[in-house]
């Protein structure tokens, strides 16, 4: 879904454990990581989009996480003009909703390759603010952005103090 502006509508997901550091992943063939993400689709809501996106990308379900807080509005990013699709409708970025989920079961539900076509190859746990950095940079101040709304809702063990 593509609004009038430009921006799909899309949602994110950030994914931790109980120590607080967050699932991070590596696009497949590339040297690029990034969080799960995908595009909601005319007949679901984000929570829907939220939860089939994880189950795509990281073969979790409903019932491996907890969900444990959202952004409050869209948060957007434009695209480099090299990646904007030059057909109708024009995308010219992604306005997210941020999901915060933490895993509530143990690792071995992890499955990369449930999809026909993997997003990822391989994934680690990292601090919670290392992808705020890393990821590429048009997606910067996104992460940034939806790192700092959720931080409050992390697991008490994980909190910044």
């Amino acid at each position: 879904m593509i609004d009038a502006d430009g921006y799909r509508a899309n949602v994110g997901i950030i994914l931790c454990n109980s120590a607080a550091q967050v699932m991070w992943a590596r696009r497949v063939g590339q040297d690029a990581w990034q969080f799960p993400q995908g595009g909601i689709s005319p007949d679901e809501d984000p929570v829907q989009a939220m939860y089939r996106e994880l189950w795509e990308e990281t073969g979790l379900r409903p019932e491996h996480v907890s969900v444990l807080g959202f952004t409050d509005s869209w948060l957007r990013y434009k695209l480099p003009r090299r990646l904007m699709r030059r057909s109708e409708p024009r995308c010219i970025g992604q306005k997210q909703l941020w999901y915060l989920l933490q895993l509530v079961s143990d690792e071995e539900h992890f499955d990369l390759g449930v999809s026909q076509t993997p997003e990822f190859d391989h994934w680690k746990w990292v601090d919670y603010w290392y992808p705020a950095e890393n990821v590429v940079f048009f997606k910067r101040r996104v992460y940034q952005c939806a790192l700092a709304q959720l931080e409050s809702n992390l697991p008490a063990s994980g909190a910044s103090e």
